[in-house]
């Protein structure tokens, strides 16, 4: 660094100060979390071969075999969850791309752009509709950082609304006072690519050098843009993913080398988590060309449904002969997989049209809920490098269904509040971290937060195999027989998670 770039850092972090006061210093910083979400990453790409530091960070700590991702298995779903330790039906971010009558009226609305989610609480009134971490955190007099190299949306969801800390991406920074003081420091973020390890890089480079000093926080969440960028892209386990995950496990040890270096390690608790599996595709299901002969004119012209995903949503006026029609269509296509409506009844675990499982087995069940929810159909076949997990849905590989292979995701933690040496088969999800994390902070958990504490993972708490797990299925199937779908269920003290759909469909 030239002597003229550090002066303007100099300058830069002075200014940055007044607003970060109260910084920790060096030998009486307290325990701290470090969440470390890898989007898009399959269990069973952490191998000594693969990812060789990450591995290793499992063996020193404890590796949960059961973790979950929310359903619909997206980005910006499971990010809301993680923030607010909370399902849909109860966070009400429903989907990467979701419909707002009241924002965009006829269109979808990406949630990967803070603007469009900034317009949607503007519109809407409140964007999440459950308290978050960085609330909890703002009230106890803590702060969230969060540092990421995935999409604004996503990173703003994770600290939203924010109050106290920071939230800081190549393209987005809260408070904004704090972009001339990391540019100035590192330069502008790189641009999104395939593979994504520029921008990985700045994220890790952000973190060991304001993170650990001017930046430092009670929580930081850091997330990592691959392999789902090169997966997306290049499919599941291909020369180009596998060299994507290794460059993310560099950056793991990275961190994990500095934080030793530093004397910090010891006390600092490291989660890794994904926010979803993956899957190859196989481009069959085609939603919204299957829905279309279903839909009525507006007055202005548009058509009166609006496919987001697997969310079929209808504008106006409630049509549930139309909805029952759409969804008895759907279950004759093999490419279709479970189909969920609003429950017949309160509480309800059968859809409202027969054949269909309710919102409420998905968790799903919320004011903002299309009529209809439809997942692509999965099978267990393996790809051309061996990887198990094939889909219907468009593209070359990705996730979003109720696949097993979409929703089972990784979760990995070492650090001086959690077990050594132990893997655990005790089912988890991404809504239990934010308890998790609230809980080692000493902090109370939040009735909102319908997730649990992870208490078999805790030093303090009981050994994973004293957890009773109980195991359950919801079925529901057509008067003919011709199409049945089972959701497969785990339950760990009252906490029911979905861990797959399976579909059958008679011969005919």
């Amino acid at each position: 660094m030239t002597l003229s770039r550090r002066l303007l850092l100099a300058g830069c972090i002075a200014v940055g100060a007044v607003y970060w006061s109260g910084s920790y210093s060096g030998a009486q910083a307290p325990r701290s979390n470090l969440l470390l979400v890898i989007d898009g990453l399959r269990p069973d790409y952490v191998t000594p071969e693969i990812m060789p530091r990450l591995h290793a960070l499992g063996q020193r700590g404890i590796v949960f075999e059961a973790h979950h991702s929310v359903f619909p298995t997206v980005t910006r779903v499971n990010s809301s969850s993680i923030s607010t330790g909370s399902f849909p039906e109860t966070h009400g971010l429903l989907g990467n791309t979701i419909y707002s009558e009241k924002t965009f009226p006829g269109k979808p609305l990406e949630t990967s752009e803070q603007p469009q989610l900034a317009a949607m609480e503007k519109a809407e009134g409140r964007l999440l509709t459950a308290p978050t971490l960085g609330e909890s955190l703002d009230r106890a007099g803590k702060r969230m950082l969060v540092i990421s190299a995935g999409s604004t949306g996503s990173a703003f969801l994770l600290n939203h609304p924010f109050l106290k800390g920071a939230v800081v991406h190549p393209e987005l920074f809260q408070p904004e006072s704090l972009k001339a003081q990391i540019t100035a420091g590192l330069g502008a973020g790189p641009e999104e690519a395939v593979p994504n390890n520029k921008r990985n890089k700045w994220i890790v480079d952000l973190y060991l050098s304001f993170g650990l000093n001017e930046l430092k926080s009670d929580v930081t969440a850091m997330w990592f843009g691959d392999p789902d960028s090169t997966a997306h892209a290049k499919g599941v386990g291909t020369p180009e993913t596998r060299q994507a995950l290794g460059y993310v496990d560099a950056e793991i040890g990275r961190i994990e080398d500095t934080l030793r270096q530093r004397g910090l390690l010891d006390r600092t608790n490291i989660l890794v988590a994904s926010d979803h599996g993956f899957s190859t595709h196989t481009s069959e299901l085609k939603l919204a060309a299957l829905v279309a002969p279903f839909a009525k004119p507006q007055p202005d012209g548009t058509p009166d449904i609006v496919v987001t995903e697997g969310a079929v949503n209808f504008r106006g006026a409630k049509d549930p002969a139309r909805v029952a029609a759409v969804v008895a269509d759907l279950q004759k296509r093999p490419e279709v997989g479970a189909i969920f409506t609003r429950p017949d009844g309160q509480g309800s675990m059968k859809g409202a049209v027969p054949g269909t499982l309710s919102f409420n087995v998905a968790r799903w069940n919320h004011a903002r809920s299309a009529e209809i929810l439809v997942s692509a159909n999965w099978s267990a076949d393996k790809n051309a490098n061996g990887y198990a997990g094939r889909t219907t849905q468009g593209g070359v590989a990705g996730h979003g269904t109720s696949s097993p292979y979409d929703i089972h995701n990784t979760l990995i933690a070492a650090g001086p509040d959690f077990k050594e040496r132990v893997t655990s088969s005790v089912p988890t999800s991404n809504v239990d971290l934010a308890p998790t994390i609230l809980k080692v902070l000493g902090l109370p958990v939040p009735a909102s937060m319908t997730g649990r504490v992870i208490e078999e993972g805790l030093r303090s708490g009981p050994m994973p195999g004293s957890v009773r797990v109980e195991r359950g299925i919801e079925t529901a199937k057509t008067t003919d027989g011709g199409y049945q779908v089972d959701a497969h269920t785990s339950t760990v003290t009252g906490r029911r998670y979905l861990d797959y759909t399976e579909v059958r469909r008679a011969a005919r």
